[in-house]
C-alpha cells in the first residue's frame, strides 16, 4: 500500500495576503506524512517589475516573460518568493528545501513555440518531472517547495504557470504515492456564479467540465486550471480538490473526478 502525499498548490494572490498565507502555512504545516508545497507569485512579480519600471504584459492570462521579465520572475519566483515560504514553514517545524525546476533537474521544460502570433517569450512547457528524485527528498524527510520556474537543459531559465508545475509534480508521484493535489486559492472552490462566493460547484468530471465550458459557466484562469486537475487525474492522482486556501483540510471545495 503505497504511503500518502499531500500537494498543496498556492496562488499569488494568497501569497500577497499576509492573513490568508498565514492560516495556509499553519494548515500545512499541520498535515502529517509527505508533502510539497508548490507556489506562484505573478502579483509579487508585477509589483516588482513596475518599480523597475518593466511593463507587464499579459495575454490570456498568461505574462508575457521577455528577457527583463525573466530576470523579474526568477528573482522573485525562485528568491523571494520561495525563500520567504521555506523560512516560515522552518518557523513551524517544517524541514523545506525551495526548489527550482532546474535544481537536481527536477522539472525539464522547452520554450513554447509561437501560436496564433503570440510569442510568450521565455515560457517554458512542461517535458518531465522527476519523480524519482523528488521521491528521494522526500523519504530523507524534506518538504520540496516549488517555483513556477523550469529550465531547458540548455542553460535557459523558462518561466512556467504553477498549477501545470502542481499538475506535473503529481503525476510524477503518483507511481510512488498515493497522491492528493490541492488547488488553494482565494475563493471557496469552483463557482457556478462568480459573484456568488457560495456557489461551489462539489464535483466536477470531465463531461460536467466541457459542458461548463461550452455553456460560459467555467471560463478565464479556471480553464487551464481544471485541464491541469483533470490531466493528473488521468495520470493516475487519486484525488484533486480545488479550494479556499484557508480550507486545505479537504472537507470542501471542488473535487475533481
Amino acid at each position: 500500500m503505497k504511503q500518502k502525499l499531500t500537494i498543496v498548490k498556492v496562488g499569488g494572490a494568497v501569497v500577497e495576503d499576509e492573513t490568508q498565507l498565514s492560516l495556509l502555512l499553519r494548515d500545512f504545516s499541520a498535515i502529517s506524512g509527505h508533502k510539497v508545497l508548490i507556489h506562484g507569485g505573478g502579483r509579487r512579480a508585477t509589483q516588482v517589475a513596475a518599480s523597475l519600471g518593466i511593463e507587464s504584459k499579459m495575454v490570456g492570462g498568461r505574462r508575457i516573460t521577455d528577457a527583463d521579465m525573466l530576470s523579474v520572475v526568477t528573482m522573485v519566483y525562485g528568491g523571494l518568493v520561495n525563500k520567504n515560504l521555506v523560512a516560515r514553514l522552518q518557523a513551524n517545524g517544517v524541514n523545506a528545501l525551495g526548489l527550482t525546476g532546474a535544481d537536481i533537474d527536477v522539472i525539464r521544460s522547452h520554450k513554447r513555440p509561437i501560436k496564433d502570433g503570440v510569442d510568450f517569450g521565455f515560457v517554458g512547457d512542461v517535458d518531465k518531472a522527476d519523480g524519482q528524485m523528488l521521491s528521494k527528498l522526500i523519504e530523507a524527510g524534506i518538504t520540496p517547495v516549488m517555483a513556477p520556474l523550469t529550465h531547458d537543459g540548455k542553460g535557459n531559465i523558462l518561466n512556467t504557470n504553477a498549477d501545470t508545475i502542481a499538475s506535473e509534480t503529481a503525476k510524477a508521484l503518483a507511481p510512488f504515492y498515493d497522491v492528493t493535489l490541492i488547488y488553494s486559492f482565494e475563493k471557496k472552490g469552483v463557482l457556478s456564479n462568480p459573484d456568488d462566493d457560495d456557489s461551489v460547484i462539489p464535483n466536477i468530471t470531465r463531461a460536467d467540465f466541457e459542458r461548463y465550458k461550452a455553456n460560459g459557466t467555467i471560463s478565464g484562469g479556471m480553464l487551464p486550471k481544471i485541464e491541469n486537475a483533470l490531466s493528473a487525474i488521468d495520470a493516475g492522482v487519486s484525488r484533486v480538490i480545488i479550494t479556499l486556501a484557508t480550507a486545505i483540510d479537504g472537507e470542501s471545495g471542488t473535487i475533481i473526478s
